[in-house]
């Protein structure tokens, strides 16, 4: 494995596991107050655009990190729209 997928697959690691929290928070808690639904609506168009482009390049350090946090955004946004 070359180093820059090393590096890519560490940052993806990073990246996708910091949205754990805000999922497991919110759906204990119910609490969606303090979550920008225009935020996180833009930032999950984002992710599947970046899905798309790891998709386009065959690298599979972005197409990976980006199925797991585009779940993980999705669901904060349904919770967002389902507890508000």
């Amino acid at each position: 494995m070359q180093l820059s997928d090393v590096i890519g697959y560490c940052a993806a690691f990073l990246t996708t596991i910091s949205f754990i929290p805000q999922v497991v928070q919110t759906f204990r808690t119910k609490d969606v107050r303090g979550i920008s639904l225009g935020m996180y609506s833009v930032f999950t168009l984002g992710v599947s655009l970046w899905l798309v482009y790891g998709i386009l390049l065959g690298a599979w350090p972005i197409v990976i990190a980006n199925v797991i946090t585009l779940s993980l955004t999705a669901a904060i946004l349904v919770m967002k729209l389902r507890y508000r």
